[in-house]
């Protein structure tokens, strides 16, 4: 009911203010689309955001930092052109306010100039042999280089990032041909330098032409969304504008569900193949369409086909999607070459990689692992999955195999909705608070589960690492301070805020429906805070076992955003802890084990190893000298294949259940069980068991 209050009292805000501005537009020319959108997203910030900074200089210097200052910039503008738009530097400001974009377009016409002068240098470099001998470096890292003062300078940087391409191809084809010869592999053709040569910088011009290529295509809907967003980052790191069709992927990634065909898909030399047919889908019904044909063209329905050869796969993907219910007809080069139009009634098609998955441990105990990509839901409503539900499936599935102890695995987990992660702590507590949260003017609300049943009261462990953030770190916050579970890992990433979505078109007048869909707008509108009082903003989560890391000296993590919300705390909320688990025994048992153990001993020489790389970007262009630093490497490398190798006495596999639903789609049971084989080499999962074993119920 607060809710549907606020949002009816924002409309009339926001309409009040377009009203104002859109008459004013009218009266004085046809209103510029664009116009319409910012002054839309930014009154929707400007009322919603949980703590909206000043609009003056210094949000002007920010927003001109975050859009001029990349790494595309440095590679496309001279020192000339960075001088002239810093002339804008502290107008910005003043743009928003007034509705303008005079800095947008003045940038836009130096881009655009600039890419095509680029592109046929792109050419001219590649056109003809480079000098191999001489010493020189190239800089990797965009931020210790300087914008060029000439274009001469900016030229040899083309020449050097180019050359550094080849160098790679190059060095990739001479080590395939050196392997081969010392193996006496007739199978591998010999070739000399000079083709081999010629060879590498095709495949980098090829590479080169498809990047200019998706440059060109770039929409001014699509730049104009890259420059609201350098706006809206100065909020804070989370907060963005949605153009409609970036709304709609985010929509599927989240509930792991699109509408389409049921087909995998893959471009080769400007041909789109088909290299999967998912099972179930309307592509596998069909049953014509197979794995190994070529599509041609796309028509909807009954009207004129759509040659698609050479064409963008994201563009020809797009024609192939579409709602449900309706047909798409492909033309189809078979693999016999016969052609052939296949009609396909779209439907809805689930994504199965997105949910969650478990497989059954074998280290002494028999344990359960559940792997979870993200805290997904149904937010576009069409009956997608729900994270906590589907979780439960997963823990009543493995209860039936008998294990003793349970793992859920939120590495990479990059967070996702807030009511799913209250849903699921509930699994493993019988009732109380698992997250606080408050929003602007310090409005306060502790978000419970009050489910009372606990579906899961065994041992836990839960793992996170580095992109572990928001609903992840919600999770093995909670389950940390009611001391429910043992947390295992490295520290996360340190995301403590909560965004929400503002369907733009919902606040546009009708005289400006011709315009739509204009997107939406991701703002950060709460904070949210540990049940402990403490908050995992900037400071992540700190696992109660901290494993070695290989990026444990690479700054990582909200804290090195730009401009992030503060760290702050607030009062605990009213729980009461667990008190079965031995935490100092399993730390000091887990910690002499980690000191002896010669793989994470390797983990922590290659962190510093990686550390080194990072520090040192530049790149010798000399053939030779390039070559054995490229070797060096190698080797360098070769030590830690031992990472993934089998661990004694440590075997995954899928669960009976899974295996007898798969039985019918031998493709998918085969990357399963693959996957399964994968966890038993992962020497993290093998001492978060280590660790469920230790814990006593």
């Amino acid at each position: 009911m607060q809710k549907r209050s606020f949002s009816t009292i924002f409309k009339t805000l926001v309409i009040s203010g377009a009203l104002l501005f859109c008459s004013f537009k009218i009266y004085k020319y046809v209103f510029d689309r664009n116009d319409v959108i910012f002054g839309l997203l930014f009154d929707s910030i400007k009322q919603m955001h949980y703590a909206p900074p000043k609009i003056d200089d210094a949000f002007s210097e920010k927003v001109f930092d975050l859009y001029i200052n990349t790494d595309f910039n440095k590679k496309f503008l001279l020192k000339s052109d960075f001088d002239f738009l810093n002339k804008y530097k502290h107008d910005i400001d003043d743009e928003i306010n007034s509705q303008k974009q005079d800095f947008f377009k003045a940038a836009q016409e130096i881009v655009k100039k600039r890419i095509l002068e680029k592109e046929n240098w792109s050419r001219e470099i590649l056109s003809k042999p480079m000098d191999y001998n001489v010493d020189e470096e190239y800089e990797t890292d965009y931020k210790k280089s300087p914008y060029a003062a000439t274009e001469a300078e900016l030229k040899k940087e083309w020449q050097k990032r180019l050359k550094f391409e080849v160098l790679y191809r190059l060095d990739d084809m001479l080590t395939k041909q050196e392997k081969a010869k010392e193996k006496k592999d007739t199978s591998v053709k010999i070739l000399s330098f000079d083709s081999l040569e010629v060879d590498a910088r095709r495949k980098t011009l090829k590479t080169q032409e498809d990047w200019f290529k998706r440059l060109r295509k770039i929409s001014a809907r699509d730049r104009f969304s890259e420059y609201a967003n350098a706006i809206t980052g100065v909020y804070d790191p989370h907060t963005q504008y949605f153009a409609p069709k970036e709304k709609k992927r985010f929509d599927q990634t989240m509930s792991g569900q699109f509408e389409g065909i049921g087909a995998r898909l893959q471009q080769k030399d400007g041909i789109l193949k088909v290299s999967e047919i998912i099972v179930g889908s309307p592509s596998f019904k069909q049953g014509e369409l197979k794995a190994g044909d070529d599509i041609i063209k796309v028509a909807q329905g009954a009207a004129e086909p759509v040659d698609i050869t050479n064409m963008d796969m994201e563009e020809a993907i797009d024609l192939i999607k579409g709602k449900k219910g309706t047909e798409v007809r492909l033309t189809v080069k078979k693999t016999d070459n016969s052609i052939k139009v296949i009609p396909i009634i779209r439907d809805v098609i689930e994504i199965e990689e997105t949910f969650a998955k478990s497989a059954v441990l074998e280290n002494k105990n028999k344990i359960g692992y559940i792997y979870l990509p993200s805290f997904y839901t149904d937010f576009s409503r069409t009956g997608a999955h729900h994270c906590s539900t589907d979780m439960r499936k997963e823990i009543e599935k493995l209860k039936k195999q008998n294990i003793k102890g349970l793992i859920v695995d939120l590495r990479d987990n990059g967070g996702g909705s807030l009511q799913e992660v209250v849903l699921m702590a509930g699994l493993f507590i019988p009732k109380g608070p698992v997250v606080q949260v408050k929003g602007k003017n310090n409005a306060m609300n502790v978000m419970e589960d009050t489910n009372p049943e606990v579906v899961w009261d065994g041992p836990l462990t839960i793992m996170i690492n580095h992109n572990s953030a928001s609903a992840s770190e919600i999770l093995a916050a909670a389950m940390q301070d009611y001391k429910r579970a043992v947390i295992v890992g490295n520290p996360s990433f340190g995301k403590g805020t909560v965004q929400s979505f503002i369907e733009l078109d919902n606040y546009l007048l009708p005289q400006f429906d011709s315009i739509k869909p204009i997107g939406s707008v991701k703002i950060t509108q709460q904070k949210f805070y540990r049940i402990n009082g403490g908050a995992t903003q900037l400071k992540g989560v700190t696992p109660d076992v901290m494993l070695p890391d290989p990026y444990a000296f690479i700054e990582v993590g909200e804290k090195n955003l730009d401009n992030p919300m503060a760290w702050d705390e607030i009062n605990r909320a009213n729980y009461v802890e667990f008190n079965n688990i031995n935490y100092a025994n399993i730390i000091k048992n887990c910690n002499k084990h980690l000191k002896s153990d010669p793989q994470f001993m390797l983990i922590e020489e290659q962190a510093k190893e990686i550390k080194a790389k990072k520090d040192d970007s530049k790149y010798n262009l000399n053939l030779e000298k390039f070559r054995a630093e490229q070797k060096a490497y190698r080797e360098q490398n070769k030590k830690y294949e031992d990472l993934r190798k089998d661990i004694k006495g440590f075997s995954a596999s899928i669960l009976d259940e899974d295996k007898a639903r798969l039985s019918n789609d031998t493709t998918r049971l085969g990357r399963e069980i693959r996957w399964s084989k994968n966890i038993a080499k992962d020497i993290y999962i093998h001492e978060a068991s280590n660790v469920v074993n230790e814990i006593k119920n």
